[in-house]
């Protein structure tokens, strides 16, 4: 199965460092944000799950909950999370999903289903797809999936970028252009006539007929 966006993230059970979950029903009305990793204690990954740790408020100020995954038992985990709170000096106050059996990283299709069912003797070479980025909304869709190699550590403050974008133009008629952050004007969507524009963007400037820009709605 492959996932794209606006699919249904597939629902599923696990234990966490937090105790055991329905996805779902842990996403609730929020929005969230699904991170993987291919195994326990391995550099890229600490920092990755550190520079989690340190910005959870800032996902938490957005209405999302962060969460990890990585192909080891929650006991693993636990012990892991010493080590990310010591590199990266923030406690992991955010759950981590134990994958010991393959299972949800085999639902999500970062591995194939003929992988196996353990996690023993397995390598992060072996489970490389296994870094991958799922934003979720509170519709249970998915609206971002983003996958990264080993060597690349991944960018948490472009996925927060991401997220405000996301945010922002579920409300209004807009879409954001390259490299916009947050109180850079944005685009008005074709949706849009330019007789409405008129109106619910008094003042906007046209580029080109199919490219008109606004300040950011509030």
């Amino acid at each position: 199965m492959s996932l794209r966006i606006n699919d249904i993230a597939p629902d599923f059970t696990a234990e966490t460092t937090q105790g055991p979950i329905n996805f779902h029903e842990w996403i609730g009305d929020n929005w969230a944000v699904l991170f993987s990793h291919p195994k326990d204690f391995t550099p890229v990954c600490t920092t990755e799950l550190g520079a989690v740790a340190n910005l959870e408020g800032q996902f938490s100020a957005r209405g999302a909950k962060v969460i990890g995954l990585s192909v080891d038992p929650v006991d693993n985990h636990e012990k892991w999370a010493v080590d990310i709170e010591e590199v990266g000096g923030s406690k992991v106050n955010y759950p981590i999903i134990g994958d010991p059996e393959l299972k949800i990283a085999k639902l999500y299709d970062m591995l194939a289903a003929d992988e196996g069912d353990s996690c023993e003797g397995r390598t992060p070479a072996n489970n490389a797809p296994v870094r991958t980025v799922f934003v979720i909304g509170p519709d249970k869709r998915i609206k971002l999936t983003l996958a990264y190699p080993m060597t690349t550590g991944r960018n948490f403050d472009e996925i927060i970028r991401v997220l405000d974008s996301i945010q922002l133009t579920s409300k209004h008629k807009v879409a954001t252009p390259a490299n916009w952050k947050q109180g850079d004007d944005v685009i008005i969507t074709g949706a849009v006539s330019n007789e409405e524009a008129d109106k619910i963007f008094p003042g906007y400037k046209t580029v080109k007929p199919y490219l008109r820009t606004t300040t950011q709605p509030k």
